[in-house]
């Protein structure tokens, strides 16, 4: 049973499936409609809607405000060798916000998506920092 969903507004929906689940492990649960997608890794659900008229995450606000990418909010995935796994996105491409950063509980480090939604890559050095 999925027990965390988060919903990321991205521009196109299909390089976002190609993306998390080449680089970053997801499976792909169900793609409907060209503006949403539902994928899954573990315990998370990610929804991926794009900007649309349609009814869901992607519509618009009463106030006409549209829905959009980017920010700086994000969830974080765990490995276990953040120096390799970084080397071999680079390698693919992806984009980083920044280089490694040491914190109080582990190392981490921010790519894009292709929309420039982040996802935070997280090596705990402390056994009680653990995200599982």
């Amino acid at each position: 049973m999925v027990s965390v969903s988060v919903r990321y507004i991205v521009a196109d929906v299909d390089a976002a499936i190609d993306f998390y689940t080449r680089h970053l492990g997801f499976h792909e649960v169900m793609h409907p409609a060209p503006s949403f997608a539902m994928l899954s890794r573990g315990d998370l659900r990610l929804n991926l809607s794009s900007p649309s008229a349609q009814g869901g995450g992607g519509q618009a606000m009463p106030d006409g405000t549209v829905p959009q990418p980017g920010g700086w909010n994000r969830f974080a995935l765990e490995v276990t060798d953040l120096d390799e796994t970084v080397r071999m996105l680079r390698t693919a491409g992806v984009r980083f916000r920044n280089e490694i950063v040491t914190g109080v509980g582990g190392r981490q480090v921010l790519i894009e998506d292709p929309s420039g939604n982040p996802v935070e890559l997280f090596e705990p050095t402390l056994p009680e920092a653990r995200l599982g």
